[in-house]
This record gives structure tokens, C-alpha cells and sequence, in this order.
């Protein structure tokens, strides 16, 4: 590579100029040493290694209260939900009490009118299932319909002439509630193809 001719060379100084003065340049040499200040020095730098611990350190305490936290949402939780559930069973049971109550007056009447002791008998049992109707479990004991495994459980097949195949003939026993919510399925039998 051919090299660059040079600019013309400067003007010499005049002769009474004064030079400048040389010892305040520095001098090219190895640095001289110094301690590293550290992160609470008055310069406020911090060395990589002091910056990345106190990170470490920062995200470890922001860990450590995360799962605090999360301990704590799951005690309260697990309280909320037994005194859900406690007042719950109170609000059934105390459903209930009335129940109770009309099936001690009926058998304390039991003993003056034999024959009123059905009739009692009879109510208690209408407000048990409107008991039971209120909490959300209505009472299905319907005959002649078809018959539905979501709702009913079959005991007997019955040869029936008058009634459709695969229909209810007879409920054993009622079921109380809905498919997605059933305490128990009605017992039945049903009527047999031909």
C-alpha cells in the first residue's frame, strides 16, 4: 500500500514562546493499583460479584415470601372450607328438627287415637321430603315412565302386558335428587320386551 503524502509541517513556535509544561501529561506505563471500592464506598459501585449476590439474595427473599404466602392462602382455605362445611351440616340438620319434633308429637298422641298415628305418620313423612326437596333433592317415585338409568336402578323385569317395554311398572322404593345430584336412584321394576 503506497502511503499518503503529508500536510505541509507546522509553523515552528516563535522563539520567546514558552513551552508547555510536560509534567501534568501522563505517562504511559503500568497502571498503578488501587483497591476496588466496594458496594457501600461513597462512589456507589458495586462490584459484579456484590451486584449478582445481593440479586441472588433478593430473589431468594422474594421466593421465601412467595411460598409464605401461598402456606398461608392454603391454611386459610382449608379453615374457610371446614366452616363451610360446618355450617352446612348445621343448616341440614337443623332442617331436620321440625321432622323431629311432629314425630314426637305423633307418638305421643299414639297412645289416646291408634288409628291418628297413620295420618301423623303420613305428614311427617310429606315434610321430610319437602325437607328434602328444599336442599335440592326432589323425590321422583313416578311409575309408567320409561325407564332412565341415570334415575332409576332396576330390581325386577316383569312380564307386563299393558304397559310399553322398558317402562317403569312399579317404584320399590323413590329416589331423591337429580342425575348430576342424586342421593340414591329409585328402585324399580321394569316391564320386558316381548
Amino acid at each position: 500500500m503506497p502511503i499518503p503524502p503529508r500536510g505541509p509541517e507546522p509553523d515552528p513556535p516563535p522563539e520567546d514562546a514558552v513551552p508547555p509544561p510536560r509534567g501534568d501529561l501522563t505517562q504511559p506505563g503500568p497502571p498503578a493499583e488501587q483497591a476496588e471500592p466496594g458496594p457501600d464506598a461513597a462512589t456507589g459501585t458495586a462490584t459484579p460479584d456484590d451486584a449478582s449476590s445481593a440479586a441472588l439474595r433478593e430473589a431468594e427473599d422474594g421466593w421465601r415470601r412467595a411460598l409464605a404466602d401461598l402456606d398461608n392462602l392454603r391454611k386459610r382455605h382449608t379453615r374457610e372450607l371446614k366452616g363451610q362445611a360446618e355450617a352446612e351440616r348445621a343448616r341440614t340438620a337443623a332442617a331436620f328438627l321440625p321432622v323431629i319434633d311432629n314425630l314426637e308429637l305423633a307418638l305421643s298422641h299414639a297412645a289416646a287415637d291408634p288409628g291418628a298415628i297413620v295420618e301423623g305418620v303420613r305428614a311427617v313423612r310429606d315434610q321430610a321430603v319437602n325437607v328434602l326437596e328444599r336442599l335440592g333433592y326432589p323425590r321422583h317415585a313416578e311409575s309408567g315412565v320409561p325407564f332412565d338409568p341415570a334415575r332409576h336402578e332396576v330390581v325386577g323385569v316383569v312380564q307386563e302386558p299393558d304397559a310399553d317395554p322398558n317402562t317403569v311398572v312399579e317404584v320399590l322404593r323413590p329416589g331423591y335428587g337429580e342425575a348430576e345430584r342424586q342421593l340414591r336412584p329409585a328402585a324399580v321394576t321394569v316391564a320386558k320386551r316381548e
